[in-house]
């Protein structure tokens, strides 16, 4: 099978549109992990994978200690009749 001097150019065509879209792509990771490195304090997306989870462990923490204080509250709390 022989490659004709048009399809060269059409894969050369897609080689530099394909180096360009991972140079982008290399750009825009760059910038997120700044941004992570600047925001949260993270070098890795593993270091931002753990202070996730040690955060949603916090929230739910956080949340049943709400929780509990309001049953404990409507326990306290006695509501009029008719309101």
């Amino acid at each position: 099978m022989t490659i004709t001097e048009q399809q060269l150019l059409e894969l050369k065509d897609k080689i530099d549109a394909a180096k360009q879209t991972v140079s982008e792509l290399t750009g825009q990771k760059q910038a997120l992990m700044r941004q992570l490195k600047e925001d949260w304090g993270c070098e890795t997306v593993e270091d931002a994978e753990v202070k996730l989870d040690a955060m949603d462990n916090s929230i739910a923490v956080l949340d049943r200690r709400i929780k509990d204080g309001i049953k404990d509250l409507e326990k306290e709390i006695t509501i009029p009749a008719g309101i």
